[in-house]
């Protein structure tokens, strides 16, 4: 069916709201990220012409109705994007367990003509909307009997459409790789955790860290992942019989590896094998008693659940708000109830209680002590994450380990990018336990020719995740006027494949190595690219390392620059972002941040789209919301320079509002890296390393490794919903060379969403959504990009 209607687009222009009212509510835990998904159906559903209502405190406000339902307009929802939880309030209600809570719901939503709900939260939340789906034509004919409402009325709104979004810290629903607000609160985890390490280094301290997760041991597993700790305790992995011992073993050998400080992890919920349940007190206690280590706990509570959201959860939120619409305009009364969800980076919509039964099995095989199970269960990424952390924080005694007798150089290439450590140190560890020794290359290319290269150990690498920058050092030299000396390098030190982590240069790097091979037997040897740059312009791969932390830079900066022009009124701000010729930063700093345009290269603009934003702007002063915010990438158009639209705006919207400009610049490329640069250098990374094993294992003959063709100098990317590995030879034809971007790029289908929540009028092409998946068919082979 698919290809049939991949002929005709299907464009949301034609699908219309008029005549039907959308109610949105949330409930059950806040999570960072919410208000940016009520902003996304609110701006939507008017857009299409919807009437849009509020429900204040989740289902305790549909059941009390009166002023907890409000219709909102456009500017009900300005300012929002950037507050942690909900501004619309939830609430435990345990009326709406009641059949007689649900018939008051049923009468409130009917009175307002409401057969919409937008309901956005947890398992339990989704589960009650589904009830009161089911049973709301029975309702309807109760309140009918007793006179409440009119036969018409019953006719009229026969049918309840039900949408959900996952609004959950804990990351714990099935069949979505990420919930609103997983990431924000791995912010917050690793932000308090690199703040530990700091006092830990300083006086030799065990710190054992408590993070929520009552069934889930997601956010534990990812910042133990994040921040390379030493042992974490999840729900659904307890750890085997006598680990005690094991666990004390392994923080004293670290402690004479001269490793300064200890960090353990314990999910709320942890248990052991037989469900008793691993406290952080008990944990502290068994260290103290047996090791007698100055030991501290720190339990992290709701600062988890606060603060302002990431820029990943805003854009993730805003995506699925639209969706969500969507998926409301198109529902029958035959389709199931859907939660709209991400898998890898596409929009996707699954049955409601599809999900929940999924996420309901986790929980019973975790009580039966199905542990394996439960890990299978809870999807791909969560197993991968598990398997990448055992792979990377216990280091086998040298005697264990298999001898290879390989080489790998591993280096940094292009511009510096937050993760290119996490990448680093992966492929480090993954290389020893492998049984190959390690060489890291110093400053790229240019280091490499002149023999900046030594071997490096497990312990080198410590503490490296949570780094910024580049350790090893990066040029953006290419390689070819080197080849010579480089060569001669690899012959020296005996370098039998080679590992790239950087950007465009890198993979320009690789062809150059490759088009050498014909001259040079020495290149003729496994290399790998890891895609890493702040600019996310490297053909093959929908996000690289660094990315993200850069977009959290311009969205926090953002951020205070909206504050600024929010107290002094009518003032516009024109922001210049990073990306050479990839409107990558603009764009989606752009939707993050809540801009009223952004102008990138790979869209052409003209001086009357200039005009029009103006005239935008001007109409918006007239508003309540009395402030303007304008990216720019920095070579979108080389005579309509930041400048230039700094003092046309200046021009054209005098008397009106006046304008300020900011440069973004280096601080873009800094910072310490974000939770899924971390997790995506540490997991990318890993992989390709293994990648190399095989690749050195097949093109091993007669005592000398010899690989000459294309699939054995590959980039490893993530497309759609996979990590897949290219040659650089069959990525050629989809380079723009003279740009340095990739000739399609799928952020640019998300361009309209921008416009859309700005106001613009624009066309959206939709017809990527609406097919309705199923949970149980996720491949149970295939790696996912989540994280």
């Amino acid at each position: 069916s698919r290809s049939a209607m991949d002929h005709q687009p299907k464009f949301f222009e034609n699908l219309s709201g008029a005549g039907k009212a959308i109610a949105v509510l949330t409930s059950g835990g806040d999570a960072q990220g919410m208000n940016a998904a009520v902003r996304a159906v609110v701006r939507m559903g008017i857009y299409v012409n919807a009437k849009v209502y509020f429900i204040y405190e989740g289902y305790q406000g549909v059941v009390d109705g009166g002023d907890n339902i409000v219709e909102v307009s456009w500017e009900s929802v300005s300012s929002i994007l950037q507050v942690g939880g909900t501004v619309i309030g939830s609430a435990r209600c345990k009326s709406f367990r009641t059949r007689e809570g649900r018939l008051q719901a049923a009468f409130n939503l009917v009175q307002r003509g409401i057969t919409n709900l937008c309901v956005i939260g947890g398992d339990g939340s989704l589960t009650g909307a589904n009830l009161f789906r089911e049973e709301w034509s029975g309702l309807l004919e109760e309140l009918a009997q007793k006179g409440k409402i009119d036969a018409e009325a019953v006719k009229k709104y026969a049918y309840l459409n039900i949408v959900g979004m996952v609004g959950s810290i804990d990351n714990d629903f099935c069949g979505t790789d990420m919930t609103i607000g997983t990431d924000s609160a791995l912010h917050r985890i690793i932000e308090v955790v690199d703040a530990i390490m700091t006092t830990a280094q300083s006086h030799q301290r065990t710190f054992v860290l408590e993070v929520m997760g009552r069934h889930c041991g997601y956010l534990a597993l990812v910042s133990a992942l994040a921040c390379g700790a030493d042992w974490v305790f999840i729900p659904e992995y307890p750890p085997e019989e006598g680990w005690e011992d094991t666990m004390c073993v392994k923080l004293s050998e670290n402690r004479a590896r001269k490793k300064r400080l200890n960090i353990i992890i314990v999910a709320e919920g942890a248990i052991d094998c037989h469900n008793k349940p691993i406290t952080s007190e008990k944990v502290k206690d068994l260290v103290v008693q047996r090791l007698g280590f100055d030991t501290r706990v720190t339990i992290l509570g709701h600062v988890q659940r606060g603060g302002t959201p990431s820029a990943f959860d805003r854009i993730l939120a805003s995506r699925m708000g639209v969706e969500a619409v969507l998926a409301l305009l198109e529902a029958t009364p035959d389709t199931p109830a859907c939660v709209v969800s991400l898998s890898g980076n596409q929009a996707v919509r699954l049955p409601l209680m599809e999900c929940v039964q999924m996420t309901q099995e986790v929980q019973k095989a975790m009580d039966e002590g199905r542990f394996l199970e439960a890990v299978r269960l809870r999807g791909r990424s969560f197993e991968n994450n598990l398997n990448t952390y055992k792979l990377l924080s216990h280091k086998r005694p040298d005697a264990e380990l298999p001898k290879t007798n390989f080489n790998v150089a591993v280096l940094n290439v292009g511009a510096p990018a937050a993760g290119m450590n996490a990448a680093v140190r992966a492929a480090v560890r993954v290389g020893i336990t492998e049984g190959h020794k390690i060489f890291a290359v110093i400053d790229g290319f240019e280091g490499f020719a002149r023999g900046k290269i030594k071997e490096i150990s497990w312990g080198d690498v410590g503490g490296w995740t949570g780094q910024g920058g580049s350790i090893l050092g990066t040029k953006r030299t290419l390689p070819a006027k080197y080849l010579e000396k480089i060569a001669e390098q690899m012959r020296t030190n005996n370098i039998n494949a080679l590992m790239v982590i950087g950007g465009f240069e890198a993979y320009l790097g690789l062809l150059e190595l490759s088009a050498a091979r014909e001259k040079y037997d020495e290149f003729c040897v496994p290399m790998v690219m890891v895609p890493a740059t702040v600019s996310n312009n490297v053909p093959g791969s929908d996000f690289s390392i660094g990315a993200d932390t850069a977009l959290n830079t311009i969205t926090d900066t953002c951020d205070r620059i909206k504050q600024s022009a929010s107290g002094t009124k009518r003032r516009v701000f024109i922001i210049e972002t990073m990306g050479g010729y990839c409107g990558y930063l603009a764009n989606m700093g752009a939707l993050a941040a809540g801009a009223d345009a952004a102008y990138i290269f790979e869209e052409q603009f003209d001086i009357r789209e200039l005009q029009a934003n103006v005239e935008h702007l001007t109409e918006k002063m007239k508003t309540s919301i009395q402030r303007g915010l304008v990216l720019r990438n920095e070579n979108c158009n080389e005579n309509y320079t930041t400048d230039f639209i700094y003092q046309l705006y200046s021009e054209e919207g005098k008397g009106v509002f006046d304008c300020r400009k900011n440069v973004l610049g280096h601080m873009q490329q800094g910072g310490a890296p974000s939770p899924f640069d971390r997790n995506f250098g540490t997991k990318i990374s890993a992989k390709a390393m293994q990648w190399i094993s095989k690749k050195l294992k097949e093109t091993y003959r007669k005592g000398k490794v010899f690989a000459n063709t294309d699939d054995s100098v590959c980039l490893l990317g993530m497309r759609r919903r996979n990590l897949v590995f290219q040659p650089v030879a069959e990525l050629k034809s989809e380079t723009d060379f003279v740009h340095r971007i990739p000739k399609e790029q799928w952020w640019l289908k998300l361009r309209p969403l921008m416009k859309i929540l700005a106001k613009y009028k624009t066309s959206y092409d939709v017809s990527d959504s609406g097919q309705l998946e199923h949970v149980a068919m996720l491949p149970k082979e295939a790696e996912t990009g989540a994280i």
